[in-house]
């Protein structure tokens, strides 16, 4: 039998946002600057820049409005932000961010630590964020975070997730994420929830959404490629966390995600070497190791020299 693999992938690197937003210390506005035009130089197409949430609960992203300032924005890519409430649509229209997304937890308990509202409340009110976006021309995508497991009430239900993804459906917005906010999730269970919202929801762009708590993140994406999903996240270096999710450690890391997509043959138009050049560079900047395999061990097919040191 032959792995069925789709030729191609949408990429987007949520590094400056998700990857930033939980490490102790803020990176400056130039440096934030510097990786998000390095990502897009070595080929990524769709960047996350941060997101516009109130800077109490995340300083680090304080400054998201001077970053989307600052960006030398390139023909072809999308530049999207984070938003939590109608305030946030208007501070990222008015910094020039065209593309927000809007996020909500599929468990109570989540959703009330992260935003003090249950789901349906959250729901209730991006009806008024998605009618400003497109009144100024701007477009929206969601997320359904929590979708395979909550820290505080264990597996989420995949009625839960669908009956999200309608209600998100039902306000126009036909992008959405599915999104592994602690690490929870298996293959079977990413293949399973992939292929039914797929077959629920057919008109809608799914992204999918790991992070790499318990070392499951890359055998998730290869669950996700085998439903036929073509749109993945993931975080230079494996950065990342939510302030709001106890133990969940950081995204899949990008450079392993598409090191193992170039060695299965699968195309993402993105210069991998550049990449890692960057990927050194930032952890660099946080100043601690990250949970990045190529940083340890190097690229497959790649000779090593004779101290040991993983030739890059």
């Amino acid at each position: 039998m032959t792995m069925t693999l789709p030729k191609s992938i949408f990429f987007c690197e949520v590094g400056p946002r998700d990857g930033l937003q939980n490490e102790p210390a803020t990176l400056s506005v130039e440096r934030k600057v510097r990786l998000i035009e390095g990502v897009v130089d070595a080929g990524v197409r769709i960047v996350e820049i941060g997101s516009y949430v109130n800077p109490k609960a995340v300083p680090q992203m304080a400054d998201t409005d001077e970053v989307a300032r600052a960006i030398r924005r390139m023909e072809g890519v999308e530049y999207r932000a984070l938003v939590a409430n109608l305030k946030g649509v208007e501070r990222a229209l008015a910094s020039g961010v065209n593309k927000v997304k809007l996020t909500v937890s599929a468990s109570e308990s989540h959703a009330k630590a992260n935003l003090n509202k249950t789901p349906s409340e959250l729901i209730d009110g991006f009806k008024s964020c998605t009618e400003f976006a497109r009144s100024n021309g701007a477009e929206v995508s969601g997320a359904i975070s929590t979708a395979f497991g909550c820290p505080f009430e264990g597996k989420v239900p995949p009625e839960k997730v669908a009956e999200i993804a309608e209600r998100l459906h039902d306000l126009g917005i036909t992008e959405l994420s599915l999104s592994d906010t602690t690490g929870m999730a298996n293959p079977r269970q990413v293949y399973d929830l992939a292929t039914s919202m797929q077959e629920m929801l057919p008109d809608v762009r799914w992204f999918l959404h790991f992070h790499n708590t318990r070392g499951m993140a890359l055998a998730n994406t290869l669950a996700g490629l085998q439903a036929g999903i073509v749109r993945y996240d993931a975080s230079l270096a494996g950065l990342g966390g939510c302030p709001f999710a106890p133990g969940a450690s950081g995204n899949v890391a990008s450079e392993d995600m598409i090191h193992m997509l170039h060695e299965m043959g699968v195309d993402t138009g993105i210069d991998l070497d550049k990449l890692l050049d960057l990927a050194r560079e930032l952890r660099g900047w946080v100043g601690h190791d990250t949970d990045s395999a190529l940083l340890k061990a190097g690229q497959c097919c790649r000779p090593i020299p004779r101290d040991g040191a993983a030739k890059q």
